[in-house]
């Protein structure tokens, strides 16, 4: 098997067109994706490749394309929808909320949705609040959706390709700040199954649990730990829901201690839920609370410097793993 070296939105534009050439129904659609090669050009090159029918640019309106997306996905094709930022799938709540979620409960398993709302999610760098907030615990709280959010170009490609062939309405989280980290991935095809959780980095004094760009943090502050002589297991979620609870329960029960860290808000996020299974799975083997590292609780600031305040830092976490460790 060979090898290459790629960015992200390299990765996820091998999967795009890897299924768009698997499979005639699957066609992508949203703002600037098809003239402009995407505003992060993710499907750069897509329109040439297959045409005007397939790499669909749509007008400045959110509700509009994921509603046609929605009633595409019900007569048998399989779209994917680019959201320029997922605080722009917030003006297409309806569709998504009342229709994308809940359409093959509402049927009777009548109608099928299977579409992808993909993009970037979170903050970017000084974007301020309206372009940055993010949205996985807000649509987490839905039955029906599938919410994916990958940290490294490899399981960007391999998650994507599976959530394009899902039956179910998929929410793919995206970083902005990663569109351009490289990572050697196969040349091969190759998937990765939903909701399936990674051991990235395997240790035993305490459990470090995220996923998206925080895994990152949490591998630098693993490693700057381990010059301490802490020893730190990073499992990477990868999907949100389903949640694999069990891999992390499984490294849980080893360290006895475990930090959770999101990018999202404190208050019912998705650290709140992951920590509130762990101590459901594990409350015996817990030598103390589940600790959690999350976006403090304010709209995101413009200022570069409050900015850094508020999100979770390498800093942040080093101290977390010390107070579930009780070092």
């Amino acid at each position: 098997m060979g090898t290459q070296v790629v960015e992200m939105r390299e990765a996820l534009r091998q999967a795009l067109d890897e299924e768009m050439e698997r499979d005639s129904t699957v066609f992508i659609m949203g703002e600037e994706v098809a003239e402009y090669n995407g505003a992060y050009k993710v499907t750069k090159g897509m329109l040439d490749k297959w045409g005007p029918e397939r790499v669909i640019d749509t007008p400045i309106s959110e509700s509009g394309f994921a509603g046609l997306g929605v009633g595409a996905a019900m007569t048998g094709l399989r779209p994917v929808i680019e959201f320029m930022s997922f605080n722009f799938s917030f003006v297409a709540a309806d569709q998504l909320i009342s229709n994308a979620a809940k359409m093959y409960y509402m049927s009777g398993n009548r109608f099928k949705v299977p579409i992808v709302f993909r993009g970037p999610n979170g903050a970017a760098a000084q974007v301020s609040s309206q372009h940055s907030h993010c949205v996985e615990a807000f649509y987490g709280n839905l039955p029906g959706f599938k919410i994916v959010a990958p940290s490294n170009s490899y399981d960007a490609k391999g998650l994507l390709k599976s959530s394009i062939r899902d039956n179910n309405p998929v929410i793919f989280l995206e970083c902005e700040l990663q569109y351009g980290d490289k990572m050697e991935i196969p040349t091969d095809e190759y998937t990765i199954p939903l909701g399936s959780a990674t051991v990235v980095r395997p240790g035993t004094r305490v459990t470090l649990v995220s996923y998206s760009r925080m895994l990152v943090l949490c591998m630098k502050a693993a490693k700057a730990l381990s010059t301490q002589g802490i020893d730190v297991e990073v499992i990477d979620l990868r999907t949100i829901k389903p949640l694999d609870i069990a891999t992390v329960a499984q490294s849980v029960r080893k360290t006895n201690a475990c930090v959770v860290v999101e990018e999202g808000h404190l208050f019912a996020g998705i650290a709140a839920e992951v920590a509130f299974q762990i101590q459901q799975h594990c409350f015996d083997d817990l030598d103390g609370p589940v600790v959690r590292v999350c976006q403090r609780e304010t709209p995101m600031p413009y200022s570069k410097v409050l900015e850094d305040e508020t999100l979770p830092t390498v800093s942040r976490i080093v101290a977390a793993v010390r107070q579930a460790k009780h070092l």
